[in-house]
């Protein structure tokens, strides 16, 4: 994060987002909590903007994927900037809405929308629909037939690229559950565009999450433009390519992919096509936008393993024990001392409620805290109540100043559903 930095104060070396100092901020809050920099959120979208206007695109519509984090104060922040939204529930249509996005400005995808969804993204507004399988279609038809409405059509193409990314956030292989076998779409495009209440519109695809190399994506948008003049040629009117998102951040001293390479790429992809373009970032609009700060409760030696109990935990970040994801971790008061080996556990009772392993770290102290950093995406959009642990709260800080953007519920408020 370009704001994260230490600096003296009051005679210590700590750590700052933008011009607050963390450990002010935990004093306010309480651990553990998740912070966001409202800079370096504007920043990273407005790298995408920056590359398209360098590249001189004009037809071209970011959609954020708010799976990546749905606060509706983020969300905001990005409706003012002008962008879109990739979304994949009615849920999520909903914030968006309520965020003050443009209802024409959100793509409905995902795999496994039901007949309410549909009725409910039509009903507001929602006219762009990604969708993934033939019955789906149907659906989709009958839906709109039904509000008397016409649904622009996308169909996500499967191209069958490895993303050589993780294989549980790789979604473009054969065999994954997402999207259609290319081999199979153009009689699927034949077949939507003899169907009433669709207006074929689009093609849509997406490989995978976290890539930070452009050869997957070279590989997958060549597919993508062979399927665009293949369609043409048979009459078909293709009005629009979604290319997806999945541009990596970096974690730990990643080689990550240049946005305006990215972006010239999808520009030679489409240099000769009459087509808009959509893109649908995620992570890397808000990935690096966020820290989850948490707190020593115990230090524990084992023959074995040193462990940092703290306060944080699987609930509260589950990509390390989902995916076996790295988070840089820092200290918030940096000191000099002896160091060792150690794993950061969560309190759930779960073995794997580890949220880093084997960090040489200064031997910290209890009330120590700590930064886990680039955990602004699926972090707290991944969170839950396991072990009746509060969901923590989130702050969102612009310079010196900060404002809480979710409160840390109370245990009487996470019993209100079920009284």
């Amino acid at each position: 994060m370009k704001y994260l930095s230490y600096r003296t104060l009051n005679n210590q070396n700590q750590l700052f987002v933008e011009n607050t100092a963390i450990a002010d901020l935990a004093n306010q809050v309480g651990t553990p909590f998740y912070c966001y920099s409202k800079n370096t959120l504007i920043e990273n979208y407005q790298q995408f903007v920056d590359a398209f206007n360098f590249h001189k695109i004009n037809d071209y519509k970011i959609c954020y994927a708010i799976k990546a984090n749905f606060n509706i104060h983020l969300v905001k922040i990005l409706a003012q900037l002008g962008a879109g939204i990739d979304a994949v529930s009615a849920g999520e249509i909903d914030r968006a809405i309520k965020a003050k996005i443009d209802p024409k400005k959100i793509v409905f995808a995902g795999v496994g929308k039901t007949r309410e969804d549909m009725i409910f993204a039509l009903q507001n507004g929602v006219e762009e629909f990604s969708v993934e399988s033939v019955d789906e279609m149907f659906l989709l038809n009958e839906v709109a037939s039904n509000l008397h409405k016409t649904a622009k059509f996308s169909l996500r193409v499967n191209p069958n690229v490895d993303a050589k990314t993780h294989h549980k956030i790789s979604t473009g292989r054969k065999g994954d559950k997402f999207g259609v076998d290319i081999d199979y779409v153009e009689e699927i495009y034949i077949l939507a565009s003899k169907l009433p209440a669709l207006e074929v519109y689009g093609i849509s695809m997406h490989i995978g999450s976290q890539i930070t190399n452009l050869e997957p994506f070279r590989i997958a948008f060549l597919k993508l433009r062979e399927l665009y003049l293949n369609l043409t040629k048979k009459g078909l009117k293709i009005k629009n390519l979604d290319f997806g998102g999945g541009v990596g951040i970096n974690y730990k001293d990643d080689a990550i992919i240049n946005l305006n390479d990215y972006v010239e790429l999808i520009k030679e992809t489409t240099r000769d096509l009459k087509t808009k373009i959509t893109i649908a970032p995620g992570r890397a609009i808000v990935g690096s936008a966020g820290l989850l700060i948490a707190k020593t409760i115990y230090l524990k030696e084992t023959p074995q393993k040193n462990f940092v109990i703290i306060d944080g935990a699987i609930n509260d970040l589950m990509r390390p024990g989902l995916y076996g994801s790295y988070h840089e971790v820092l200290p918030v008061f940096k000191r000099n001392g002896f160091k060792a080996n150690f794993d950061f556990a969560g309190p759930v009772c779960e073995t794997t409620d580890i949220l880093a392993q084997n960090r040489e770290i200064i031997i910290p102290q209890v009330n120590d805290l700590f930064a886990f950093c680039s955990a602004g995406a699926y972090g707290s959009s991944m969170s839950n109540e396991y072990n009746c642990r509060p969901l923590v709260p989130e702050v969102l800080i612009e310079d010196n100043s900060y404002k809480i953007i979710r409160r840390r519920p109370n245990f009487g408020d996470m019993l209100h559903l079920e009284i």
